[in-house]
């Protein structure tokens, strides 16, 4: 689609280039999120400058800032973008094919653990190309960069509907060969393990109280970031203790659950999408069959087997 503003011949693609690097100041990752080289992004850049006759971004070595006349622009542009997304979403919510691409954003824990739950959609649904993205990068909806989220929260965003699909509890979790080295830890306490603490942040400050008050002396043998993968593996190899989701601390070989279940750490598990897209067919169909697994896996979800 084509949209032109007023007093200057720039099209809509124009404006996606200076969006684009609003949201992503370096050429590289604008031209990633755009699926383009680098070198496109900035002779579109330099092209659209040219054309109006204006500076749109400052080079500094932090990557481009936008100036007066670029955050102008990009406002333009978010205004566009926002209706045609818009239009869009009414157009497939009037889809009643269950054929097309679906693209779900999730945690790696919920489809390791619910894999099953994603292979059976697949091969009911073998018309619907059903696509998964697990990274811990945000995503947007309004943008169209999943049609389905799968996630932990106890405040989902009201410009998104669905529904809730069960409950999250949390525990901590040690290598048997840990526990069989300090003791049990209903002799020896929490405190005498050696834990697993995150780099900074609000989670990290949550521990620290939270050890505080339930292992007091406690220290941390290894600080590591927000990869789950990563505390799993240290966890598995006996370098600590750390909080795991009861459905995934279970389910590991040679793991065990060391503490009663933490009741303030648990979180609600969410399926959710845009208003606009919740009765197109294979969003509602998927979200019915991510339901049912949840469902089924309840005792899972609350540690309670």
């Amino acid at each position: 689609m084509r949209r032109t503003c007023k007093n200057a011949q720039m099209e809509w693609d124009d404006l996606r280039y200076v969006l684009a690097l609003t949201r992503a100041p370096t050429l590289a990752s604008a031209g990633a999120d755009l699926g383009v080289a680098h070198t496109t992004v900035g002779r579109r850049l330099r092209a659209a400058e040219k054309a109006l006759g204006v500076r749109l971004f400052d080079r500094t070595p932090e990557g481009l800032v936008p100036t007066a006349a670029g955050r102008d622009l990009a406002e333009v542009a978010e205004t566009i973008e926002r209706d045609l997304l818009a239009a869009e979403g009414r157009l497939m919510g009037r889809d009643e094919q269950l054929t097309g691409t679906l693209r779900v954003s999730t945690m790696d824990m919920f489809f390791c653990a619910f894999h099953d739950a994603f292979v059976t959609f697949a091969k009911a649904y073998p018309e619907v190309d059903l696509q998964v993205d697990t990274t811990l990068d945000r995503v947007s909806l309004t943008r169209r960069e999943a049609d389905v989220v799968l996630r932990l929260t106890n405040a989902p965003p009201e410009y998104l509907v669905g529904r809730r699909v069960g409950r999250m509890q949390f525990a901590a979790y040690a290598a048997d060969r840990l526990v069989e080295a300090v003791g049990a830890p209903e002799q020896v306490g929490l405190a005498a393990y050696p834990w697993l603490g995150w780099t900074d942040g609000p989670a990290a400050t949550w521990l620290d109280a939270w050890l505080a008050d339930n292992a007091p002396g406690a220290h941390y043998v290894l600080r590591i970031d927000d990869n789950a993968r990563a505390r799993q593996h240290a966890i598995v190899a006996g370098t600590g203790v750390f909080f795991l989701a009861c459905i995934e601390g279970d389910a590991l070989p040679g793991v065990r659950r060391i503490s009663p279940i933490i009741e303030e750490h648990a979180h609600d598990v969410w399926l959710l999408t845009l208003r606009e897209l919740r009765t197109t067919a294979r969003v509602r169909a998927f979200m019915d069959h991510m339901a049912e697994a949840f469902a089924a896996a309840k005792p899972r979800l609350e540690g309670s087997t």
